[in-house]
């Protein structure tokens, strides 16, 4: 049986009246069934609690519980599962956790559960979820060296952007990407060795709000980002000019796209190639516009394809679009809680093969995967911006747009497999169609495809 530690709840009032009979106590203090059946509060159960399949259904009852503002209930399934699942526990339990923390982040913004403030470990409910670190560029680039989570677009997109911008005198990149052109270095490299000579390299990326930018978080301006990048593309010998447009996803990078308009007018014998990582899903989709304006028209609840419309308007030579391969879309919180759930365990379970526990570093990888986790819980409307879509509507929006496929050659398939041989066993890829996906044990986590205009 799993020990737990009762004293940590001893600044808090003693848990709700737990009887043995399997019965709860609502606000009248009549009895009623545990939801669920089968599941027991007494003490010494509480270590069959600890599979992810309990934690996510006692999760899931406590949202409910949240939602419909019992904060008897409520308070029971938090008391159990502040015991069984600590914030620095196996990787289970530090899922729950942030889930946990998540719900009563919620319950305070909504204003139902007021109680629940008074439920939880005061320790537990310090632990800020959104206390991020601000990266060096030199400690973001071998953060992101920990893991294929960011690599691997990296390394599919940069093979097909070689192939496809073969013999261009200049190349035009938009990054579009969440973390700060740390792809870039790599691609330069790579142009710097093309056997006709390295091209012209103009570097567009959207300069986004600080305050509302999702992590990771970089700790300089874009002024010296943009500094240091042309001085590395100088040191090989490659001419690069770097530009920050204002723009943010919450209008679809509007400015961007028109800056990008009025350049490809008076731009010739230009590779326009535009990079899309990880960045693609913060653009508000269709029911973050429905909870904020009702009666809004139908071109409004469609941001993410009229983006991608703007696009192909553009003619571009080349477009990668790299994301997370899951649904946070859903309207209702508890669908949304069960999917991220059975999602975001995967950099739960990654991270215990190649970061020590209690590592500084540990620390900001989960912090990041937490920031993520409440922004998906407890928030709603256009403040919620986590949302993630499968790859199957991504295509949909890329083929309606009148954009096709382009199968990744092999030696992208080389380099992306090089680069999974320095990371753990769980890691894999596969091939669905003309589409590379990054797996853990199996599971979907990231896609990487490319397109041109058909």
């Amino acid at each position: 049986m799993m020990q737990y530690n009762t004293h940590s709840l001893a600044p808090n009032p003693p848990p709700p009246p737990l009887l043995s009979n399997n019965l709860a106590l609502d606000h009248l203090g009549v009895p009623r069934p545990w939801p669920g059946g089968g599941f027991s509060l007494s003490a010494k159960s509480l270590g069959s609690f600890t599979t992810a399949g309990c934690m996510e259904q006692l999760l899931v009852h406590c949202a409910n519980a949240v939602e419909a503002n019992d904060a008897t209930l409520a308070q029971q399934i938090l008391w159990v599962l502040n015991n069984i699942a600590p914030p620095d526990g196996d990787s289970n339990q530090r899922l729950a956790s942030a889930f946990l923390r998540a719900l009563i982040a919620r319950a305070s913004k909504t204003g139902s559960c007021t109680i629940l403030a008074a439920a939880i470990n005061i320790a537990h409910a310090e632990a800020s979820t959104t206390s991020l670190h601000a990266f060096s560029a030199v400690e973001l680039a071998g953060f992101i060296d920990l893991t294929p989570w960011h690599r691997f677009g990296y390394s599919a997109a940069n093979a097909a952007i070689l192939e496809a911008v073969e013999g261009y005198p200049i190349v035009h990149i938009v990054d579009i990407s969440t973390t700060h052109c740390m792809q870039i270095p790599t691609l330069i490299d790579a142009l710097a060795n093309r056997p006709e000579g390295p091209p012209i390299v103009r570097l567009t990326i959207p300069h986004l709000n600080t305050t509302s930018a999702p992590p990771p978080m970089l700790d300089m301006s874009y002024e010296e980002l943009g500094s240091r990048l042309v001085n590395f593309a100088r040191s090989r010998n490659v001419a690069m000019e770097f530009r920050p447009i204002p723009s943010n996803p919450s209008d679809a990078f509007d400015s961007l796209i028109e800056q990008l308009r009025i350049q490809r007018l008076i731009s010739e014998g230009e590779a326009l190639v535009v990079n899309c990582h990880m960045m693609l899903h913060y653009i508000p989709d269709e029911t973050a516009a429905a909870a904020s304006n009702i009666g809004i028209s139908q071109e409004v609840l469609s941001l993410r394809s009229l983006f991608i419309k703007a696009l192909r308007s553009l003619e571009p030579t080349l477009v990668t679009v790299v994301d997370e391969d899951a649904d946070f879309t859903a309207y209702d919180v508890v669908e949304r809680l069960r999917s991220a759930f059975n999602y975001l365990w995967i950099p739960f379970d990654a991270v215990d093969t190649f970061l020590a526990k209690g590592s500084e570093q540990r620390r900001w990888y989960e912090a990041g995967i937490c920031w993520k986790i409440e922004n998906v819980i407890a928030y709603e409307g256009l403040q919620r911006v986590e949302r993630l879509e499968r790859k199957g509507r991504w295509l949909q929006r890329m083929r309606g747009a009148g954009f096709r496929g382009v199968r990744f050659g092999e030696e992208a398939i080389g380099e992306v497999k090089g680069m999974l041989d320095e990371h753990a066993a769980g890691w894999g890829m596969k091939r669905e169609e003309e589409d590379l996906v990054l797996t853990w044990k199996g599971h979907n986590v990231v896609f990487a495809t490319a397109w041109v205009p058909s």
